[in-house]
Parts: C-alpha cells; sequence; structure tokens
C-alpha cells in the first residue's frame, strides 16, 4: 500500500484519525446538526470569507491545497465548547493545553461575536445563539473576575483594545487553569 491509498502516518505508534472538529464539543456538535439549511448558508459564506484570509497569508503553490479554513465557525464554537469543558470542575483535560491555546481561544470568542453578528437573525436568536449564550454562562460559572489581569502578562488580547473595552472573558480568571 503506499502512501495516500487508505492509510494514514502512525503517531506514536497508533494510527491517526481524521480531523474531527467537533472532538470533545458534544454540545456543538448536536447544534450543528440542527440547523437549518439557511443558517448552515450563511456559516458557509462565513467560512468560505475565511477561507480566502487563510489561503492569502501562505505561499501561491500551497494556496489551492488549502480547502477549509482552520478557523471555520463551528471550529470556533467547538474550541469555546473545549476550554469550557476544560475550566469546568469535575472534568478531565483533554491532552496538552499550553497557556498560548487559551488566549488564542479568548480572541476566538471575540470573533465568535462579531461572525454571529454577520449571520441571520435564526441562527443569533435560534439554537446558535443559545449554544454561544449557554458557554458563556458556563465560561462565567466556572471563572471568577480578575479585577488584578493576573493573567495579563501570559494571556493577552491580540488586537490593542482599551482594557474597558475588552469583553468579559478577558476580565475572568478560571477557578481551575485549564494549562495545568
Amino acid at each position: 500500500m503506499t502512501r495516500g491509498e487508505g492509510h494514514t502516518p502512525a503517531r506514536r505508534g497508533r494510527e491517526r484519525e481524521p480531523y474531527d472538529v467537533f472532538r470533545s464539543a458534544p454540545d456543538t456538535r448536536s447544534v450543528w446538526a440542527e440547523l437549518s439549511a439557511e443558517v448552515m448558508e450563511a456559516v458557509a459564506r462565513c467560512d468560505a470569507e475565511r477561507l480566502e484570509v487563510e489561503r492569502s497569508r501562505v505561499a501561491p503553490e500551497l494556496r489551492e491545497r488549502i480547502t477549509t479554513p482552520v478557523y471555520s465557525v463551528a471550529d470556533r464554537f467547538a474550541s469555546w465548547e473545549r476550554v469550557v469543558r476544560r475550566m469546568e470542575p469535575g472534568r478531565s483535560s483533554d491532552g496538552f493545553y499550553p497557556i498560548s491555546a487559551y488566549e488564542n481561544d479568548l480572541d476566538s470568542r471575540d470573533l465568535l461575536g462579531q461572525l454571529m453578528l454577520g449571520l441571520p437573525t435564526e441562527a443569533r436568536e435560534g439554537t446558535l445563539g443559545q449554544l454561544l449564550t449557554r458557554l458563556d454562562e458556563r465560561f462565567a460559572a466556572a471563572s471568577v473576575p480578575d479585577p488584578e489581569r493576573s493573567l495579563r502578562a501570559w494571556v493577552r488580547p491580540t488586537k490593542a483594545s482599551p482594557e474597558a473595552e475588552l469583553a468579559e472573558w478577558w476580565k475572568r480568571r478560571p477557578l481551575r487553569d485549564p494549562w495545568d
């Protein structure tokens, strides 16, 4: 069997599983299965725009190889759910998670808010909006206010904004550090 004919490279002695955007994000997976055609079309438009941004950042000979965005709408929701799950008491971690990933997930949450504004009302007020609200509520329950900004030395938004304009998640500290 040659490479590419039904064989995936082994990783640490086991077969690599295909990428599953909803890995460890069961709530996002179930909501995604229920989205209407209209919402899925709007999500597909967001993903197409993101794909062009990601393609624009690589060498021309690599552009056509990239067929799906790394930071799709589904991936951003699933990532937010995964970090929230990591923070919740009694949850086991999902493997290595550096503090830089936490920073990335907070940035991604910022972008989710922007993406939601571009989706139809059905998405914002329906199951997708409700999922985001539930995940935000779980995040708040698994964190505490951090007026001292004790994580700021390690966790900073990538876009320069005055502290007062930052979203609530930047001003909280997890009760259980997800990077432990």
